[in-house]
């Protein structure tokens, strides 16, 4: 199996740990409470699972070599390497994806879960997010250029 390959499995299994740690909080929980209580019983689930996380993770922006705390904060982030975000609306929008696939470019991960807990069956609340680093054909253009 070549790294790309095995660096997939990986991710496949966090996941899937990942998602069965959020389907055994709703069981217990069910829909329409605050994202806080979802975020700490998760972390709980995680952790009878073994398996290492980070809470509310900084997420500074980089611009021309300057490191700027915007305030962005993550979630989680599970064994270094899936970027999970929490939410607890109506039901998952554009912005929500866009919000987590940001994460994921400015963090430099590949794939992230966008995990509602306001619905009825979990299963229609996750949606797995997938940042493809699209590498760049032709050298950007310089501020100005046209």
């Amino acid at each position: 199996m070549n790294r790309r390959g095995a660096e997939t499995q990986r991710e496949n299994l966090l996941t899937g740990l990942i998602i069965g740690c959020a389907i055994e909080v709703h069981r217990e929980l069910g829909p329409r409470l605050l994202e806080s209580a979802y975020e700490q019983c998760l972390c709980h689930e995680l952790s009878l699972q073994g398996a290492a996380f980070e809470r509310q993770v900084s997420l500074p922006v980089v611009y021309k070599d300057i490191k700027l705390d915007c305030g962005y904060l993550m979630d989680l982030v599970v064994e270094g390497e899936i970027v999970v975000e929490l939410k607890t609306v109506e039901k998952i929008l554009p912005i929500h994806e866009a919000q987590l696939l940001t994460y994921l470019k400015l963090y430099h991960r590949p794939v992230g879960l966008l995990v509602n807990f306001n619905v009825p069956v979990l299963r229609s609340g996750i949606k797995r997010i997938v940042n493809q680093f699209q590498e760049l054909s032709a050298p950007p253009r310089l501020c100005g250029e046209i």
